[in-house]
């Protein structure tokens, strides 16, 4: 069920992505000085850094986590 949620914020976030609806205005101003289009990238950037915080945490691959013992080829190279 994660995986369903996580790729679905992956697309949603794909399609908030396209923002056709502030291209051609800079205002209005949020915060009195900041043009609405750079505040909504800005939004939209940490808005990918939470996806891509989730997706490393809850779908990351566990199986490159793990120790591999090193090998008798691995030792010999070590000692040269």
């Amino acid at each position: 069920m994660k995986r369903v949620l996580l790729v679905i914020a992956v697309v949603v976030l794909y399609v908030l992505h396209q923002d056709f609806w502030f291209w051609r205005r800079a205002r209005p101003f949020v915060f009195g000085f900041m043009p609405i289009g750079l505040f909504y990238h800005a939004c939209f950037a940490v808005a990918a850094a939470l996806i891509m915080w989730m997706l490393v945490k809850f779908a990351w691959p566990a199986h490159l986590e793990e120790d591999v013992p090193p090998t008798a080829s691995d030792v010999e190279d070590e000692a040269h």
